[in-house]
């Protein structure tokens, strides 16, 4: 067994106070989305865990890129067909979460996602290199598959399928829009009294403010 009870660090880098926040949570997120930026750009600060609940019952978290948010929303892209996506079409509530260690915060985000437009999908599969999209017709996420070579034998062949050929967004490729219902955003503080405030969705779409106990 490997005994990690002296695992410990202090948390003293920022602070977060009613006094200094703003009523919306998604300016919130985007004031510490552009701070963590700012601090380290070359790390991807748009990595975030999405934790769905799976066909078994069980809940599972994988880290996907967010690729753009708004007042309506967080959106990321993936197979429809992999796991997260039959998940997601039997049980379309999800959590996000981010966390970003350098500036001691935490982003918990709880909603509701659905597919985007399929114009919003064919935008981005369009801007994305082609690589990548062959990389997207070529996976048949989470399904089990022979052997590596059986993946780069299947993309050697798209490759030349597709030699100065447009290259076109799978079916099953797609977007999800997940819109917030909770915003929790957690600041490190010292003596673990971490400042904890958590917004929750109203149906005239304002927002309830609340501080959480750490």
């Amino acid at each position: 067994m490997s005994d990690l009870s002296n695992y410990r660090k202090s948390y003293e880098k920022s602070e977060l106070l009613e006094t200094s926040i703003p009523e919306d949570p998604i300016n919130l997120f985007n004031r510490w989305f552009h701070e963590m930026e700012a601090f380290d750009g070359s790390g991807e600060v748009n990595a975030m865990t999405v934790s769905t609940i799976g066909l078994d019952g069980f809940p599972k978290a994988r880290v996907v890129l967010l690729k753009k948010f708004s007042e309506e929303g967080f959106i990321f892209y993936t197979n429809y067909d992999s796991e997260k996506g039959k998940a997601i079409a039997q049980n379309p509530h999800v959590c996000l979460s981010f966390f970003w260690q350098e500036m001691e915060r935490q982003v918990i985000i709880k909603g509701i996602a659905q597919k985007t437009s399929e114009n919003i999908s064919d935008n981005y599969f369009d801007s994305r290199p082609d690589g990548s999209k062959l990389g997207a017709i070529v996976s048949n996420q989470s399904e089990i598959i022979p052997s590596r070579t059986f993946l780069e034998d299947n993309l050697k062949q798209l490759e030349n399928n597709f030699e100065g050929k447009p290259i076109p967004r799978p079916e099953n490729w797609g977007g999800y829009l997940v819109t917030p219902l909770q915003v929790e955003f957690w600041q490190g503080r010292p003596n673990r009294l971490h400042d904890r405030i958590r917004y929750t969705s109203k149906s005239d779409f304002s927002w309830i403010i609340d501080r959480l106990s750490p």
